[in-house]
């Protein structure tokens, strides 16, 4: 016989994320945010990684997590636009940008140059180079990073990363003695794909940039392995962080040791923040004679990513007065606030039988790409950024 459904209180952190949202808006859904966790993580990187760490600005521009990151040491800035590198500049003057989206309007190139001092620029076409050392010249300092992209091993990584940018061996060997040619610094990069599983995947790519620069016969004196770092979710768990820094470090001595081995970058995203932030979504409605349920945030908001690749599943548990509910559970189908039918999570959730109208939704490790890739469809997607001490991660 099934047992009650009972409360337990397990002394969340996400209580005092609770008063704070229902003090203040009580119908918006809440980014609880630790800088306490993104602060250690950035120390397994730093502490970790064979190299120079940055990060990926596009994962999570919040001022929160600029600020944590700037105030624990970081200096080095993935950006994809002059609006990130806005963002940062705005919190640390000094800051080192890596502009790592291979594709830039001369307006951009210009500004980034220019206003904010940025001396890296990706990439993966013969074009973008004229069309950067027009504009920077070629006596500027100016590093070039030639993106380059290898067919993708399946089953590796969740978001396939080499559709879009990336030129292929021959091609970037090429780009790499053009940049040479031209006086300026020819760099290298790749992007494994958004959550690699395996180390394997950076060791493929570690071993194509040596056949690069031997191609080019044009020696480079930095290679950035990109981002693709995992997070841990329930339906993807990857080989620890260890094992990643470990298999590039040994990759990279082995492939370039007899040429020197280069500087080695990286640049982490998900990796470094996605276990900093929760999401506080509450029950709108309960339809208790069927298996629907209503949140103030669903794919439009703060779950965007959940819908593009299910793998990615957040972890999950329901709260009543600041106590998780256990006991009986069942299938529910949870939608989002906004009127499209399309706004419903791609999976059923194991939710407690008895949930009712203002109990919360705690979804785990949303610190990359949940806040960063919401939405004002509808006029929702105002989401809070409350600071608690330590965040809910499933684990």
């Amino acid at each position: 016989m099934a047992q009650t459904a009972r409360k337990t209180r397990n002394n969340i952190a996400s209580e005092d994320a609770m008063a704070v949202s229902l003090a203040a808006s009580p119908d918006d859904p809440v980014f609880c945010f630790s800088a306490t966790a993104l602060r250690a993580r950035l120390a397994v990187f730093h502490a970790g990684f064979p190299g120079r760490v940055s990060y990926a600005v596009k994962a999570n521009p919040s001022t929160e997590v600029l600020s944590t990151l700037s105030g624990a040491g970081l200096r080095h800035w993935d950006v994809a636009s002059v609006h990130e590198m806005a963002a940062v500049q705005a919190i640390q003057p000094g800051a080192v940008f890596h502009y790592h989206n291979p594709v830039k309007s001369r307006r951009e190139i210009f500004t980034a140059f220019h206003r904010f001092g940025c001396r890296r620029f990706a990439v993966d076409a013969r074009e973008e180079i004229e069309k950067i050392a027009a504009i920077v010249g070629t006596a500027s300092g100016v590093e070039l990073a030639v993106r380059f992209v290898l067919p993708r091993a399946q089953g590796l990584s969740a978001h396939d990363f080499s559709t879009k940018f990336g030129a292929p061996e021959a091609a970037a060997a090429g780009l790499v003695a053009m940049i040479a040619r031209l006086g300026l610094t020819p760099v290298l990069t790749f992007h494994p794909g958004s959550q690699s599983r395996d180390p394997a995947v950076y060791v493929r790519h570690i071993e194509a940039a040596r056949r690069i620069v031997d191609a080019a016969a044009t020696p480079v004196k930095t290679l950035n392995v990109g981002g693709g770092f995992p997070a841990s979710y329930p339906l993807s768990r990857p080989a620890s962080i260890s094992q990643f820094f470990e298999a590039i470090d040994t990759a990279t001595t082995r492939c370039f040791g007899d040429i020197g081995r280069p500087l080695l970058e990286c640049e982490p995203g998900r990796g470094l923040v996605a276990s900093s932030m929760s999401l506080l979504t509450s029950i709108k409605l309960v339809c208790s004679d069927g298996d629907d349920v209503f949140l103030n945030d669903g794919i439009y908001g703060g779950l965007m990513e959940f819908m593009q690749v299910p793998e990615l599943q957040p972890p999950h548990r329901a709260i009543r007065n600041g106590a998780t509910l256990t006991g009986p559970v069942k299938q529910w189908k949870v939608f989002g606030p906004t009127c499209d039918p399309l706004d419903v999570l791609p999976v059923k959730l194991d939710l407690p039988l008895d949930l009712r109208e203002g109990d919360y939704i705690e979804f785990g490790t949303l610190g990359a790409y949940g806040l960063a890739t919401a939405t004002r469809f509808n006029g929702y997607g105002c989401h809070a950024v409350v600071p608690v001490e330590t965040v809910f991660t499933g684990a």
